[in-house]
């Protein structure tokens, strides 16, 4: 059975209080949908009251970024070991972290590579921005961003990697991917790639989520698609009713599918 991963990051929003209020409405809702797995990323200071909230539950709780050094004097970051203290998973090279921060696929490498060496599974973001995609640069940029994020991995360590494609243009301004066209990048591009490097029966269990103005009333569709395995979730995971909306639109999904095939 094909299980939708549906991944909420929070981004720069909700203070610990709200973090706990949020995920305290989500929590008796989620106790409905075990076919799919869910997960949030809240800001640091809140993801130790998320974790502890969340312990013996489905959801899965996770940092949105980590360093790789194991300690040192990097002021103001935080080690992969401390992430994996309270955290299921992280979100690496997200593209606002590429955008504002100066992420390089070679820092995405180093990170990906200490959060794995920590015992964290990790979400890995690829995108092109409106003007690559309009010069038809998507697939070179993809390409180029999967191959040396994920140089030196292992058949194994990618058991523990998820792929987010999240085209830059398309998140936070409400343009979303025809379903079309995001399965396009996903089937064509990425898994292709993942094939190549870990080998097909690696590559086809691997998921691939994608990012980008997902909403309630368009998640159901994209998730139909052959090779969207479940979303990165930005503005639509804020609010109880939104989330577990586009969860319940994944869960759907799984049920169709699991009927077409009896």
């Amino acid at each position: 059975m094909r299980k939708i991963f549906v991944a909420g990051n929070w981004k720069m929003n909700k203070t610990i209080a709200e973090a706990v209020d949020l995920v305290s409405k989500m929590l008796p809702e989620l106790e409905n949908f075990d076919d799919v797995d869910v997960a949030v990323a809240p800001s640091y200071l809140a993801v130790p009251a998320v974790a502890e909230l969340c312990k013996g539950k489905a959801l899965k709780v996770g940092a949105q970024n980590l360093f790789w050094e194991e300690s040192g004097a990097y002021t103001g970051e935080v080690a992969p070991q401390m992430v994996a203290e309270v955290c299921d998973f992280v979100i690496v090279g997200h593209s606002e972290r590429r955008t504002y921060f100066g992420e390089t696929d070679e820092t995405v490498n180093k990170r990906l590579k200490a959060a794995l060496a920590a015992g964290l599974d990790v979400i890995v973001c690829v995108g092109e921005t409106l003007e690559e995609n309009e010069a038809g640069q998507t697939e070179a940029v993809v390409t180029r961003q999967i191959s040396k994020g994920l140089a030196g991995i292992t058949e194994d360590q990618a058991a523990h990697i998820t792929i987010a494609y999240e085209p830059i243009w398309a998140i936070g301004t409400g343009r979303t991917a025809t379903p079309e066209d995001a399965n396009n990048v996903h089937k064509n591009v990425i898994r292709p790639l993942l094939k190549q490097q870990f080998g097909d029966q690696r590559a086809n269990a691997m998921r691939i989520q994608y990012g980008g103005s997902i909403k309630p009333n368009n998640a159901a569709e994209l998730f139909a698609m052959s090779d969207i395995d479940g979303g990165l979730v930005g503005g639509a995971s804020l609010t109880a009713d939104s989330f577990v909306s586009i969860i319940k639109g994944a869960s759907l999904v799984t049920i169709v599918e699991e009927t077409s095939k009896e």
